[in-house]
């Protein structure tokens, strides 16, 4: 998360403001050039009007005490470096982000209920959330780091009208997706039939993923400081970054999760 609190937040977007910045944050997977890929199909409409979102995020390494002998576990299981959440701060945060890059949704209201597992911890360890949009439609978000057989198995599941789409960080060169009445289809990274929206250094079949989709976000926004010290309007492939205020609603995000299940998982507006 980009700080601990929502005013902690707010006082860096005032900041950044106030001195005319640029500010990027770096949430990884709106890197990915398939998720950026998603965006443009819901952009353009090909979806529909979006009903329903599923995002998933089940870790297991802290299903064991690894603080006792990992070092990013001891600071994140710790709130003194952590802030109020662990596994809602750490992952959940991420299903926040991708969700609402790709879709463009805005939570309205949620209800957690957020679950310390793992003996003398103090921060949740596994999460689960429901979420009204601004437009009506709902989601359903899951996180755990105590979810045994799982590595780092984001996924991201998005129904509209028209048309889904399925996307999992774990096989990040393709994606589902399925249009009201055809069979599914398999979109790979790489290939002329795609947008022209998330950029790419290697052959379509060859492995891209973790490291580029940095790679992707850091270039987005050396381009948008190069165009903005030179004068210039920022392009729409510039300013295609993770800004100050995907930061502060991570963090808004994360503080309303602990607050549902803190008052016994019940609906708080954001």
């Amino acid at each position: 998360p980009l700080v601990f609190t929502v005013e902690e937040a707010e006082q860096l977007r005032n900041l950044a403001a106030k001195n005319d910045l640029l500010f990027c944050v770096t949430y990884t997977y709106s890197g990915y050039p398939l998720v950026k890929q998603a965006k443009k199909l819901i952009a353009d409409g090909k979806l529909g009007d979006i009903i329903m979102v599923m995002g998933e995020y089940p870790q297991d390494w802290l299903i064991t005490p690894a603080e006792e002998s990992v070092k990013q576990a001891a600071w994140r299981t710790d709130p003194k470096y952590s802030g109020v959440s662990n596994c809602i701060g750490d992952i959940g945060s991420h299903i926040e982000n991708t969700v609402s890059y790709i879709t463009g949704l805005k939570i309205k209201s949620l209800c957690a209920k957020l679950d310390i597992i793992g003996k003398g911890r103090k921060l949740d360890t596994n999460g689960s959330i429901l979420v009204k949009y601004d437009n009506g439609a709902s989601g359903v978000y899951w996180a755990s780091q105590v979810a045994i057989g799982n590595d780092n198995a984001l996924k991201v599941r998005i129904f509209g009208t028209k048309g889904s789409i399925e996307w999992a960080q774990e096989d990040p060169n393709v994606m589902k997706v399925t249009y009201l009445g055809q069979p599914t289809q398999i979109f790979a990274r790489g290939h002329g039939y795609l947008d022209k929206v998330g950029s790419g250094r290697i052959p379509s079949g060859h492995t891209e993923g973790y490291y580029e989709a940095f790679a992707n976000i850091y270039n987005n926004f050396a381009n948008a400081l190069l165009s903005k010290k030179a004068g210039k309007p920022l392009s729409p492939e510039e300013a295609d970054y993770p800004d100050i205020t995907a930061g502060v609603e991570g963090v808004r995000f994360i503080t309303k999760c602990v607050e549902s299940s803190q008052k016994g998982a019940v609906w708080v507006d954001l």
